[in-house]
């Protein structure tokens, strides 16, 4: 199976293709052909991430962005392609409230073009059994819950609340046209909250683990009594080649880590402390109470998500093999084994490099 991932040198892409290259052959009988990794390189982009597997012959990177139609058109049939797993969107809610444009155009028209080139290359090659277009999307399409709702589950009605989700919405109702109307091979994942290696530091774990390692006070929306479920990026991307290689075509499928059950952000910021604190005894000179510090909360802030993942673990026999101790303690070793590779990000924040004059998160 030739795979072009979309988006592939970000955090969820990049733990994507290090698993499609590693271990889903052995794990779940994947035969690969080649992965190609088609990414423009935006802030969040970052070569750095698949420096391990770059020398991989099976392994081609493309700098292009996925608006560029004729681009995409000649990967599809240069790699004589066989599945589409597209990851590649502007995901940070704060940056779709001050700019909402590129999430518009990436996660919109982005998805519109690559459903295009797709349905096109189809009627060409004449094969489609066995095809696929994997649509990776997010729990915030559903809006938010209230303390005693029950969890999202494919049958939720839409709701979203922000720019950011507000075009992944719109995003899946383009796939889901794209299946009925054209009979394309698509399927849909919606998922909670990810973490774990090479996650941009502008989100809510990695820039508290940062934070708490170059001594700096950790800034918590509000009252920190928002509700979130919490999914180990590897048990995601796991379930994403199981939904590619099993998943029946045309559905949707939710993923979520188990870790709700009333966990505030509040909550997770004590458990990071406590983890890190674990690791790097020096962080022990503080308390909770000393490092957090409470900020302005972000406007329209959805207060709960929580995911009911039964389908997935029914059909497909997918669940999550790390709870939020095991992955939070991975990731906060990942992150002190990788200090360099957050701190050349953290370099080009400030110096504008690569991410033109975006303010800096840290």
């Amino acid at each position: 199976m030739n795979i072009l991932v979309t988006g592939g040198a970000g955090f969820i892409g990049s733990n994507l293709i290090h698993y499609l290259l590693r271990e889903a052959e052995a794990e779940l009988g994947l035969q690969l052909g080649k992965v190609v990794n088609l990414d423009c390189l935006s802030y969040a982009g970052n070569l750095a991430n698949l420096a391990e597997v770059e020398a991989d012959s099976r392994y081609h990177f493309v700098h292009g962005s996925i608006n560029d139609r004729g681009l995409v058109r000649e990967l599809l049939k240069r790699h004589e392609i066989d599945a589409i797993m597209h990851l590649a969107a502007e995901s940070h809610v704060d940056r779709s409230i001050d700019g909402p444009d590129d999430f518009v155009e990436t996660n919109f028209v982005g998805t519109f073009s690559l459903l295009e080139e797709f349905r096109h290359y189809l009627s060409q090659v004449k094969k489609s059994s066995g095809m696929r277009f994997v649509h990776v999307s997010t729990d915030e399409v559903y809006g938010s819950l209230g303390k005693g709702d029950a969890a999202f589950s494919e049958s939720t009605s839409y709701a979203p609340n922000s720019p950011y989700s507000a075009t992944k919405a719109g995003s899946d109702h383009l796939v889901r046209a794209y299946h009925h109307t054209y009979e394309l091979p698509v399927l849909t994942t919606n998922c909670s909250n990810n973490y774990g290696p090479f996650q941009f530091p502008e989100k809510l774990i990695p820039l508290m683990i940062q934070r708490l390692l170059s001594g700096q006070k950790l800034p918590v929306y509000g009252d920190g009594s928002q509700v979130r479920d919490w999914l180990y990026v590897k048990d995601h991307v796991r379930g994403l080649v199981q939904v590619l290689l099993s998943g029946r075509v045309g559905e949707t499928y939710l993923m979520g880590g188990g870790a709700e059950s009333q966990l505030t952000n509040l909550n997770l910021v004590h458990l990071l402390i406590e983890t890190v604190q674990q690791e790097v005894p020096s962080v022990k000179d503080r308390s909770a109470e000393e490092w957090i510090t409470f900020v302005k909360d972000r406007p329209g802030h959805d207060q709960r998500y929580a995911i009911n993942a039964d389908k997935i673990s029914q059909e497909l026999d997918w669940q999550p093999q790390d709870d939020l101790s095991s992955g939070l303690t991975k990731t906060v070793q990942w992150y002190l084994e990788n200090r360099a590779w957050a701190a050349e990000i953290e370099r080009k924040s400030y110096r504008g490099e690569r991410l033109g004059q975006e303010k800096s998160f840290f």
